[in-house]
Parts: C-alpha cells; structure tokens; sequence
C-alpha cells in the first residue's frame, strides 16, 4: 500500500522526510532532506533510488511528467508502496521561480522538487496529488494509443506530400500511405482485443454517451485513469476544461480554461461538438448556456 498518511507525514509522532527527483533521460537525480545523489535512469538505478528512500522512511516523492522518461522510475517506487506525485513542468517551476530559484540545473531542480514534495505532504488534500498505481494494462494501452497518434501524425504529413508531390514521387508516397494504413489498422485491431480484455465495463459505458467514440474511449481510458475516482469538478479541473477564475477586488476577470492534460482535453472537444448536434441532453445544455450568455 502506498504512504497517504493525512497529516503531514507524520507517523508515530515523527516528522517523516520528503524528496524530490530531478528526471532526464539518463540520469535521476534525488534530494532527500540535505543528501543529493545521481543514479542512472534504468531498472539498476530505480532500485537504488528505491532502496534509499526507503531506508530513509520517505513520505513523499515528487518529480516532472518528462516526456515519459519518469515513467521507468515512477513505476519501481509505487510498486514499492512509496506516494508519488507527477508534476507537470509548467507547476514545478512556477514553484522554484516563487521561491526565488531562478537558477537551473538538475540538482537544483531536483532541490526545488523536494520544497514542493514538503509543501504538498501537509497539504490537507494531498491524496489528490498522489499519482494513482499505474496499472499494466493500462500503460500498455497508453503505448498502443501513442503509436496510433505517431501513425496518424505520419499519414498526414504523407499526404500533405501527395498534394504537390511530381510524378516520380507520388508512386513512392502512395506507397508509404499503404503501408501506413496496414500498421494502423494492426494497432486499431491491438487496441480493441486489449480494451475488450481489460476495459470492458468502462468502455460500454462510454460508447453509451452519443458523441463519444473510439478515440475518446481510448484517450479518456489511456490517459485519465482517475475517472470515476474523482468528483466532476476535480475532474473537469484536472482535464483543463473547468473556467478558472480570473478576479481581483472589484474586476471581474473572463473565466478560461487551460492547464490540464491536452489530449484528453482535444479529443473531448471533438466529442462535445458531435455531442451538440446529436445528444439531446448536450444540445439543450449547450444552448441554455448560449442563451444566458456563455461564449462559445
């Protein structure tokens, strides 16, 4: 079981250290308290990392989203039973710029990821910020849905190539989009056997809501593994689509939404636009809020 203990970490009375973990692709560098210490970013170096915090009773360990390169790591310390905290960037250095670190390097961001880890382990919903398990299933999902976008981002540009493509050319794209089209449709089939083993529940409840399709049930499965676990608003919020207040004194500021995980966010876009047209409830909604005055 991981470490969500409420009340600042503290067990039997003892104030328990937190840490922070600076990600790259090769290395991991840890602070802990006033102990720093460089490991390599593999299952040699997850260990270490593993091990250390826990001889030394660690709380809380936070570290950057980094382009996945975390996911190794982050991993091996919740299967460990450590509470991980997975930072967007933009937040980790928001906090080091608030606290006067303006200087940046791995182990000052690394510095920086512990204050934020002892920040958050007082924090009275810290258990929000705890990175949910990362299930097997689930993360292999999130490969398959990867390579589906790379195949797709790939067929685009192939056929943006078509357009003004010489005669010469064109044999040789056209052949790429075949190809293209084979790898796609090999994921798509990946992806359906996986959901249909392991999300079967979820993905029939979904494919229920006019609107959503295969895509949002990929994206939001793959990618917002908290849904169901939190409440609408902390969900909306998490995803980036809750307005975010924008006031001071007497200015009331226009409400935007930003932030939050921007694949899920795009895809629920397109959703709510098919949604609007088709989905009774979401076109009597949609036009309640344009009558009262809601921008688009």
């Amino acid at each position: 079981m991981m470490n969500t203990h409420p009340q600042g970490g503290a067990a039997n009375g003892v104030q328990r250290p937190n840490a922070g973990i600076d990600v790259s692709k090769e290395h991991l560098d840890l602070c802990i308290e006033s102990t720093s210490l460089r490991a390599t970013n593999d299952a040699q170096g997850w260990n270490e990392l593993t091990a250390t915090l826990l001889a030394r009773g660690v709380d809380v360990v936070v570290l950057e989203a980094t382009g996945g390169y975390e996911r190794g790591v982050l991993c091996a310390l919740q299967y460990a039973g450590v509470a991980v905290a997975r930072l967007n960037p933009r937040q980790a250095r928001d906090f080091a710029k608030a606290m006067g670190t303006l200087a940046k390097t791995d182990q000052v961001d690394a510095r920086a990821l512990r204050d934020f880890a002892n920040v958050l382990a007082a924090h009275k919903d810290r258990a929000r910020y705890i990175t949910p398990m990362q299930e097997q299933h689930r993360l292999e999902l999130a490969e398959l849905m990867t390579r589906r976008r790379q195949l797709v981002d790939m067929r685009v540009a192939e056929n943006n190539r078509l357009e003004h493509a010489g005669r010469l050319a064109v044999r040789s794209i056209k052949s790429v989009l075949k190809t293209l089209d084979k790898q796609l449709q090999g994921v798509d089939d990946e992806i359906d056997q996986h959901m249909e083993r392991h999300f079967k529940p979820q993905r029939h409840l979904l494919d229920s809501v006019k609107g959503v399709g295969p895509v949002t049930i990929l994206t939001l499965t793959a990618a917002l593994p908290e849904l169901g676990q939190l409440d609408r608003r902390q969900i909306a919020k998490l995803v980036g689509v809750a307005p975010l207040a924008n006031d001071s004194g007497k200015r009331t500021g226009k409400r935007r939404v930003w932030g939050g995980r921007a694949e899920v966010r795009a895809v629920l876009y397109m959703a709510a636009t098919v949604a609007i047209r088709h989905s009774p409830v979401i076109k009597v909604f949609h036009s309640r809020m344009i009558a009262a005055g809601k921008p688009k």
